[in-house]
């Protein structure tokens, strides 16, 4: 089964690639009845329309990279051992979850959640190539530019209470408190996203998942950042529908975030 997509740059490329791990919705046959049927008809968790969100990106000479799967097979954004991310008493989901975000099972019973074997059978599978594919895309653009950034985008419902009481900000910049990108790279995403009508927060309540923390190593000419951003910016309130006129005016910043952040590799790295 194809477990992710590549949509090549348009224009010459740059050394920025993107990923979007969480807006796949497919389920390997296998496993696919083992999962509710209403919870995988609504996917509660997944970061809906992100890649159709970015899909100027290739126009700029960005290569992108999208998961196929559902991250209810496998989390890509978690530590291949579950080691959880933050320990503030949100709720954590693992690389194989066995709930949605509010608690509820997506299993039909207990006997078809994944088992060591199980889980060691979609990391090998499922997780890691994602993993190396990336890693391959930005050894590529190393190789060409000396450097390289991986931009990993993300959604959010507008109000998760198992994560924080208060509905998330507009967008959340991530990068595991300056440890996963140069500094004039945070400082250029922060002053481009902040110069328009969105609300923007730096590390909180999300530093960057697991994949901006494995792949951001300024020392060695990689850098990450994640965006997470809220599904009403982009959606309708109901979180279910795409917002054209919405979607637009995030668009704009983004392309012009991301500009000047290839401005900014060009210039200052």
């Amino acid at each position: 089964m194809k477990i992710f997509t590549i949509k090549q740059a348009k224009a010459p490329v740059v050394p920025i690639i993107l990923s979007v791990p969480h807006a796949g919705t497919a389920f390997p046959s296998e496993i696919k009845k083992q999962y509710k049927k209403r919870m995988r008809k609504h996917l509660d968790d997944t970061d809906w329309f992100v890649d159709k969100l970015y899909e100027f990106a290739p126009s700029l000479g960005i290569t992108v990279i999208k998961a196929k799967l559902s991250r209810w097979v496998i989390d890509l954004n978690r530590d291949p051992e579950s080691v959880p991310l933050y320990n503030d008493n949100r709720l954590i989901t693992s690389n194989t979850p066995t709930s949605d975000f509010f608690g509820n099972s997506i299993y039909k019973s207990s006997d078809f959640e994944p088992d060591e074997k199980e889980k060691n059978r979609r990391l090998q599978e499922y997780y890691w190539p994602y993993y190396r594919k990336v890693a391959s895309l930005l050894e590529e653009r190393k190789a060409q530019f000396g450097h390289a950034l991986l931009w990993d985008a993300h959604s959010i419902r507008h109000r998760v209470s198992t994560i924080q009481a208060q509905p998330f900000p507009d967008m959340i910049l991530g990068n595991n408190d300056g440890k996963t990108a140069d500094d004039s790279l945070i400082k250029t995403a922060l002053n481009q996203l902040q110069s328009g009508e969105f609300g923007i927060h730096h590390n909180s309540p999300f530093k960057g998942g697991h994949i901006t923390r494995y792949f951001g190593k300024p020392s060695g000419n990689i850098h990450a950042l994640q965006l997470e951003m809220n599904k009403i910016l982009y959606m309708d309130d109901n979180e279910i529908t795409y917002n054209s006129n919405r979607a637009e005016k995030v668009q704009k910043l983004l392309q012009k975030t991301l500009t000047s952040l290839i401005q900014t590799m060009q210039t200052t790295l």
